[in-house]
């Protein structure tokens, strides 16, 4: 069975970090290449950074130079570190293969005060 878990987000600052954490199963992780999504509230689902199966990786222009995405394919893993957060980055976060898209996780909110 297929399986996206999120987790890492929480409230934090104008200008702090967080590391978002999404587990992978029920498919070839590794082989797969993976993305983190964002969704404001009242707003559509955005892409926010993708990690290629050979560790390339691009990034939407909002948030490139302050988000870093990485995977560990041993522990089916990927991650965003968050720094330099903005309130505009709040949203929940969620990851998923772009190479074959997956039902979607539960996400993990990410709320950045002023």
């Amino acid at each position: 069975q297929v399986q996206l878990v999120e987790s890492g987000g929480g409230l934090v600052q104008a200008g702090g970090s967080l590391r978002l954490s999404c587990a992978a199963s029920g498919f070839p992780f590794s082989v797969n290449n993976m993305g983190w999504y964002r969704q404001a509230p009242g707003k559509q689902r955005q892409w926010v950074a993708t990690i290629s199966a050979d560790g390339s990786t691009n990034y939407a222009t909002s948030v490139k130079g302050r988000f870093t995405i990485t995977r560990d394919n041993a522990k089916r893993t990927v991650y965003l570190q968050m720094n330099s957060l903005e309130p505009e980055d709040t949203a929940v976060y969620y990851c998923n293969s772009i190479s074959a898209p997956r039902s979607w996780g539960q996400g993990t909110q990410v709320t950045v005060s002023s």
